[in-house]
């Protein structure tokens, strides 16, 4: 199809998505960014965020707490470590993620650990608000 590349997204539970995307936003840990069909081949570390995938009918967005991106031209993968869908997912599972990152973050013993679980927990309650609006 012109105008799309394959977009997967894959965790360690199961492949959450995999569409002709026209459009992926992603929060990479140096800065967000979008790709578009025949972007430049990238390899990136992302950070907790929302990933936004826009096809020609649907849009969905997927929290990811962290994981890999390769971007190729026709094609992008994403590896996360941890993710789901957020509208899919059940408000009471979102929660207990945001407990257990609660409690990583008070047994964090680096700076960077701090910072990793506390963007975390900022983006988790942001999807909860989210959810909430409707």
């Amino acid at each position: 199809m012109a105008g799309t590349f394959k977009f997967e997204l894959v965790s360690p539970e199961r492949v959450l998505l995999a569409v002709d995307a026209e459009q992926v936003e992603l929060p990479g840990a140096d800065g967000d960014f979008t790709v578009l069909p025949g972007h430049a081949p990238v390899v990136a570390t992302l950070r907790p965020g929302t990933i936004l995938s826009r096809t020609a009918n649907d849009k969905k967005a997927i929290f990811v707490k962290s994981g890999f991106v390769e971007v190729r031209p026709d094609s992008v993968v994403v590896l996360a470590e941890q993710a789901f869908i957020t509208d899919e997912a059940d408000p009471r599972f979102i929660e207990s993620e945001l407990a257990a990152t609660e409690a990583a973050l008070a047994a964090a013993d680096s700076d960077e650990a701090r910072r990793h679980h506390n963007m975390a927990i900022e983006q988790m309650r942001q999807v909860l608000v989210n959810r909430q609006k409707g």
